[in-house]
């Protein structure tokens, strides 16, 4: 048992109460990974409930509202990306995004203990190559990690996740926040932000469209040259000074053994 009160002993099998059968249109979004698709919705089913990170009343709308809903986000990567889920709890929408699209490297950055552990025990089950589970928080990984995307789904206002999301792209990389019918209004007041965290271009769209039967509300930001602004760019700055120092260390100290 870890220090969350959870077990680390594998997730049992257990047959999901309430859970619909998939619709026809999860095999034209996950095409091979089908199956693997079916096994994590039941997951979020049974651990994820019984774990408290889905609710026993979103059982009956996990396809709609959760899995296929996140999952069309896989319309707007390009090819070969790097992505980072920041505050990826059950693994929405990074897991879903991960099957529909084996070529994105996709790393779920969640900082509770209780939740990476679910996710380690999820990807491991599934099979999911393309998936690194990382804990932590977004201001402790700027410097440290560098992606093509950033996405996120309820994790806290727009301007608060872009301070978050942005430092964490390469230059002209893009966030992607899943924010349903507050979109518009989010944008709206995060504007003045987005431009000092280094946006140069942001908007709202609608994915799956014609896929499913309501669309997926997105805001999507692009970055510039510098994303997160200032203060992300002193910050990167830091610690790759802190890296090289660390790297000239290590490499004194092989030297001290070897002359010895």
């Amino acid at each position: 048992m870890d220090a969350d009160g959870e077990t680390t002993e594998g997730i049992p099998a257990q047959e999901p109460e309430g859970l619909p059968e998939a619709p026809p249109v999860a095999r034209e979004v996950f095409g091979e990974r089908y199956e693997t698709a079916v096994r994590y919705t039941e997951l979020l089913a049974t651990a994820g409930v019984r774990r408290g990170l889905i609710g026993p009343r979103e059982v009956p709308r996990l396809w709609d509202r959760h899995v296929l809903n996140c999952a069309v986000l896989a319309e707007l990567l390009p090819a070969d990306a790097s992505l980072c889920d920041v505050g990826s709890g059950a693994g929405l929408p990074g897991i879903p995004v991960a099957m529909a699209r084996p070529d994105v490297s996709v790393t779920l950055l969640e900082p509770l203990l209780r939740r990476t552990t679910f996710l380690e025990e999820v990807v491991r089950e599934l099979g999911l190559d393309n998936v690194t589970v990382l804990r932590g928080r977004a201001e402790e990984m700027v410097g440290k990690l560098a992606v093509d995307v950033v996405t996120a789904r309820a994790v806290a206002p727009m301007e608060r996740l872009a301070g978050w999301g942005l430092p964490l792209l390469r230059p002209y990389g893009q966030m992607l926040a899943l924010k349903g019918d507050t979109a518009e209004q989010e944008l709206a007041e995060s504007r003045s932000a987005l431009a000092k965290l280094g946006a140069v271009k942001w908007t709202v769209i609608s994915v799956g469209e014609g896929t499913l039967e309501t669309s997926t509300r997105v805001v999507q930001v692009e970055a510039g040259e510098s994303p997160g602004g200032v203060k992300a760019a002193t910050r990167r700055a830091k610690a790759a000074r802190a890296g090289r120092a660390g790297n000239k260390t290590a490499d004194g100290r092989g030297q001290s053994r070897r002359r010895r």
